[in-house]
């Protein structure tokens, strides 16, 4: 496990630039990093100036920047930039059925702003580089599960580009994020309150990967340690079947099945069989290199590569959130509705 002092190290005294910053993700890596930690500068980077003036108020602290702009921007990103330590990029469009009907859209925001990313952080000599990615990345079936995956593969293959004293680029995967914005627990929490007859299921098989926002600050925090260049981290995380949560949510109302959306995916993968080759157990997660190494051990302590055929998929995970672990993760929610 990564110790307090061990992210302290990294933190204290860098200059942070967040993408998306004004995001679920963004608004609690903020809340983590300015009480726990003391970064020089925290800079938030996003287009929606209502959004940064809503998180202004929130966080009214001289470490926090807001600085306009979109990751389609090259030239602006890099203006952003000048003097920055570390990177977390977590701007994307994520909108499974909007990005499917607005496909260009979703490629320049995540594939050219991808881009965007790792050339200005070149140019500006950034030192470290994470990005956010998903599990609809892995074995895609939508567009946006299809531009995360480019995405990755573009902040993988960067640290080609960087040299061995430039920026370091490292990504993090992860599942379904426990009440992030429009996830489906404030979904279904809305049509409880206006007094929903029954809550929609589209398959009553359905299981997801879940992690609290918190977790998942957590794992980005750690990933920024761990990192060498080139990886991309997979959380050891719970797996639990929609119809679970919609029933600790409402116990009494019943459930209406009403079918897979298109470019939906009954049990979402986090690693494939093919991806098991170069896949190594490190402890609390699991690292995907670009290529096979015999050197892991000597830079995390321990690492073991998994069986061949190993496959890490939300149905056959050995680890579940029980009713109890549910309703606690569940009460745990940011009143505010992150």
């Amino acid at each position: 496990m990564i110790s307090h002092t061990e992210i302290a190290h990294e933190i204290i005294d860098k200059v942070i630039l967040v993408t998306g910053g004004t995001g679920s993700f963004g608004k609690k890596f903020t809340e983590r990093v300015l009480r726990d930690f003391n970064p020089r500068k925290l800079i938030i980077y996003s287009r929606d100036e209502f959004k940064q003036f809503e998180m202004a108020q929130r966080f009214p602290d001289d470490r926090v920047r807001f600085f306009i702009g979109d990751v389609r921007d090259r030239e602006r990103l890099e203006v952003a930039m000048r003097d920055v330590d570390i990177v977390v990029h977590a701007a994307a469009m994520k909108h499974v059925p909007i990005a499917e009907y607005n496909p260009m859209e979703c490629v320049k925001t995540n594939i050219d702003g991808a881009q965007n990313v790792v050339f200005a952080a070149l140019r500006t000599k950034v030192r470290k580089v994470i990005a956010l990615s998903t599990d609809k990345a892995c074995n895609p079936v939508n567009l946006y599960g299809a531009t995360k995956l480019a995405s990755d593969k573009i902040f993988v293959a960067s640290n080609n580009l960087s040299g061995p004293q430039g920026a370091r680029f490292a990504v993090v995967r992860y599942g379904n994020v426990v009440g992030s914005r429009g996830s489906v627990i404030p979904y279904f929490r809305k049509l409880i309150a206006n007094g929903a007859e029954h809550l929609p299921i589209t398959d009553d098989r359905m299981t997801r990967f879940w992690i609290t926002l918190e977790e998942g600050v957590d794992f980005v925090l750690s990933g920024l340690v761990k990192m060498r260049g080139g990886e991309l981290f997979v959380p050891k995380i719970a797996s639990m079947k929609i119809t679970d949560l919609a029933r600790t949510l409402a116990p009494r109302l019943p459930l209406k099945i009403i079918g897979i959306r298109p470019g939906e995916k009954l049990h979402e993968v986090m690693i494939t069989e093919d991806d098991s080759r170069s896949c190594y157990d490190i402890g609390d997660r699991y690292v995907l290199m670009p290529m096979p190494r015999d050197d892991l051990a000597d830079i995390y302590g321990q690492a073991r590569l998994v069986e061949p055929d190993f496959r890490y998929a939300s149905n056959t995970n050995p680890q579940w959130i029980g009713p109890e672990g549910l309703a606690a993760m569940i009460e745990g929610l940011d009143p505010e509705g992150i």
